[in-house]
């Protein structure tokens, strides 16, 4: 790795705490000036290890789910068991997972989207063109790692050292100049969705302390406290070393104004989520807290990135998905209502992630195998929801849609639109788009229009 590179990536490596957006922190009074009328929030929900969405959105007309029960056989939900996804004017033709009642009251409210089929692509793609000598399809396709990277970079033909979370925040780094927090809060790990070129993100637990032990106010650890704040200014010449003190300082400035919020144990999320045991409901919980907090923080714009999984559910795909979509609806619910509780429903839009869908065939072990385009979830005041985006494929195996002959979907949006329409709404320029999203230009299409 070249010196530089090294040096820019310096905060993510020592604890995923942000470097500039530390330097400056504003009065309490420049951070309200900021106000909560500009603020807004994208909340990354990954679901990893590739989301069987097949089971997440089952067809219920008769021909349909007559079909859908053939092909899925011992994978197939009760067509009595779903629940119903009303499209405007009574229209019919989907049900969700039976675990998922808190999705379908976001989606009765009119707050949640479901935007069908999308992947990695690098170009709009059919089954002809695929199955052509040269035609470019994304690199490694149906492989965990790889296709993660491709979801959470939108780079599908070659590695990325940064995420579309993380260029979002580079683009809008202005918009937080007298924030006392990073624009990227993860609770998820270090993380690529959440690793810009000047930015990175601030990883927070969703349990216990955030500081350092024996780093308190008290006077017992004033000693202690004393001598390490000398150590964060000394000056060696040393590059290397002024970075880690740089971020040494921001995550020690960060972890005395953040944990008192953290560690509340009322307000109006704390509220929502009462009952939520689940550590993706305590991810979502500490994130509603955070928002909920954002004018005394000052920020106008926030990345979030919270993680549920695993999803690769090779086997016992019916007991385990049931478990995680219960752990996903419980959390959604309770979530969007605390923002709604807090005034910030418009502001803040989650929406999921996942490297790839899985095929439609089940396989021999009571589960389902690697697979590609999948349907995904938007939710948030600002959604144009109660709707369907996007072209659900056509579910039979061998079909037009089908690379291999297991229901392995050929995607018909690309990730590069998906986020176009996510950072669209968060507020970037066209040019700042292009920047953000490298190869959205070569889709007809930015802008999917779910919100």
């Amino acid at each position: 790795m070249k010196r530089r590179n090294f040096l820019g990536h310096a905060g993510a490596l020592a604890g995923t705490a942000a470097l500039g957006q530390l330097g400056v922190f504003a009065s309490r009074s420049a951070r309200a000036a900021n106000g909560a009328s500009s603020y807004k929030a994208l909340v990354c929900v990954f679901l990893a290890g590739g989301n069987d969405s097949n089971n997440m959105m089952v067809p219920v007309d008769a021909a349909g789910y007559a079909a859908y029960a053939k092909t899925r056989a011992n994978l197939a939900l009760p067509q009595s068991t779903l629940l119903p996804l009303q499209e405007a004017g009574g229209v019919l033709r989907y049900g969700l997972h039976p675990a998922l009642p808190g999705v379908q009251s976001l989606w009765k409210a009119g707050t949640l989207a479901v935007v069908a089929n999308v992947g990695t692509l690098v170009q709009p793609l059919t089954l002809a063109q695929y199955q052509a000598p040269g035609t470019p399809t994304p690199d490694a396709l149906f492989s965990h790692i790889d296709q993660q990277h491709q979801w959470q970079s939108s780079v599908s033909t070659d590695l990325s050292p940064t995420g579309w979370g993380g260029r979002l925040a580079d683009q809008l780094a202005a918009l937080n100049a007298n924030a006392t927090l990073p624009t990227m809060i993860s609770t998820g790990g270090n993380n690529l969705f959440v690793t810009g070129a000047a930015t990175s993100a601030l990883g927070i637990p969703v349990s216990g302390s955030f500081g350092l032990a024996g780093y308190s106010t008290s006077a017992a650890d004033s000693a202690r406290r004393t001598a390490l704040n000398q150590l964060l200014t000394l000056d060696n010449g040393t590059d290397l070393t002024h970075a880690a003190e740089n971020v040494m300082s921001g995550a020690l400035a960060c972890s005395a104004s953040l944990s008192p919020i953290l560690t509340a144990t009322t307000g109006a999320a704390v509220a929502r989520f009462a009952g939520l045991t689940t550590n993706f409901a305590q991810q979502l919980l500490t994130v509603a807290k955070v928002i909920e907090a954002r004018v005394e923080f000052g920020a106008q714009r926030q990345v979030f990135l919270v993680t549920l999984g695993s999803f690769d559910t090779h086997t016992n795909q019916l007991n385990e998905q049931q478990a995680l979509f219960a752990q996903l609806s419980a959390g959604l619910a309770a979530f969007h209502g605390a923002m709604s509780d807090i005034g910030a429903a418009d502001a803040v839009t989650s929406f999921t992630l996942s490297e790839f869908a899985r095929t439609y065939a089940p396989n021999t072990t009571g589960g389902s195998d690697h697979a590609w385009g999948s349907h995904h979830l938007v939710a948030g005041g600002a959604v144009k929801g109660g709707k369907l985006y996007g072209a659900v494929p056509t579910l039979e195996l061998g079909g037009p849609d089908d690379v291999g002959g297991e229901g392995r979907w050929i995607p018909t949006i690309a990730v590069d639109q998906y986020a176009a329409t996510l950072a669209t709404w968060f507020g970037v320029t066209p040019a700042q788009l292009a920047a953000v999203l490298p190869n959205l230009g070569a889709f007809p299409k930015a802008s999917i229009g779910f919100v």
